[in-house]
């Protein structure tokens, strides 16, 4: 600033900002402050519209009689106004309100709580696991089995279910524990993501899951895209030519869910996994896989390059990492989603 003020004495304050790149008001408010602290301090004289004290206290006496109490500033000037009086403006006394911390809203109003979006991300097998419930029609009318199911969010593998007559926590809370002991889920390793269900907000299954050192994560509420894989893999069972209207009993639809699942593991080519199965991703075998593949096409194009028209095929990879809400600025070839 100081070079810019001896500069400025030779070649004009303009050209001296512009030269140094200084902002020139913010030079002007350096100069203003400056001049304030030399000035002698004397006490700033009150504005010529403000209230007297005599005058404040009558307002204030006005606003808390029990005439006015209850009444908003426009309609005490209002029907002072019908009298013929006036103290000061509807302005002044929404002023003299907050000054007294009286201005707030006196209804009860629901404070919606501001919940942050979930950004996970699941670079193997066994990182991020996604768990929902779902109801199954029964035999009659408002009757249901409820199918909870565990999915492994990388391999797309469902590495646990259940199908059981009402939704509890308890039931949960045993099937989460089994699931993680079958997969020999490392502590500290695991994330379990799910919505906001009373199952998966219950106090059994938090205990549960920092007793085994998994972080808890939920959907944002009526957020459905929070939880995306899960949502999918029952569009895939519900969408089966073979899926009743209804099942019979218990048995039947566990007995639906036993092949529907083996299925789903085994031989279901999902596109998010380069058609390959959950269960040769889960376990390891993709990248073998995709080496016979790329031998299969490199071998076809040297035999007939033609029909390629002579530039070798690429097959689809893998994903590195699979989120559920990537972040904004992440790349495109990150951004892997149900």
């Amino acid at each position: 600033m100081e070079a810019a003020e001896q500069l400025g004495a030779r070649v004009g304050l303009k050209s001296a900002c512009t030269a140094l790149g200084i902002n020139r008001a913010a030079l002007y408010r350096r100069r203003t402050r400056q001049a304030d602290t030399s000035c002698d301090e004397t006490p700033r004289p009150p504005p010529p519209l403000k209230l007297s004290a005599q005058e404040r206290q009558t307002v204030v006496d006005l606003l808390h009689s029990e005439r006015f109490v209850d009444a908003s500033p426009h309609t005490i000037q209002a029907v002072l106004l019908d009298e013929g009086r006036y103290h000061c403006s509807v302005r002044t006394l929404y002023r003299i309100l907050a000054e007294e911390g009286e201005l707030k809203e006196r209804r009860a109003l629901r404070r919606h709580t501001q919940y942050a979006k979930p950004e996970l991300l699941a670079t193997g097998p066994n990182q991020l696991w996604s768990w929902d419930i779902t109801k199954l029609k029964g035999p009659v009318k408002w009757s249901y089995f409820y199918l909870y199911v565990i999915l492994d969010v990388f391999s797309r593998y469902v590495v646990g279910w259940m199908v059981a007559s009402r939704e509890s926590a308890t039931l949960a809370k045993t099937l989460i524990s089994e699931t993680c002991a079958r997969q020999n889920v490392p502590f500290g390793q695991l994330t379990l993501h799910a919505d906001r269900g009373s199952s998966m907000k219950s106090r059994a299954v938090a205990l549960l899951l920092a007793d085994l050192s998994i972080t808890k994560t939920h959907s944002r509420p009526h957020v459905s895209n929070d939880n995306p894989f899960s949502e999918a893999q029952f569009k895939t069972l519900k969408y089966r030519p073979e899926f009743p209207q209804r099942f019979g009993s218990l048995e039947d639809s566990r007995a639906f869910c036993r092949p529907f699942f083996r299925w789903y593991n085994t031989e279901h080519r999902h596109s998010g996994i380069a058609f390959m199965t959950p269960q040769n991703v889960h376990y390891g075998r993709a990248t073998q896989i995709l080496k016979t593949r790329s031998v299969t096409m490199d071998a076809a194009f040297e035999a007939h390059p033609k029909r390629f028209k002579d530039k070798r095929p690429v097959l689809k990879s893998l994903p590195a990492a699979v989120w559920i809400n990537p972040p904004v600025n992440q790349s495109s070839d990150q951004q892997e989603i149900a």
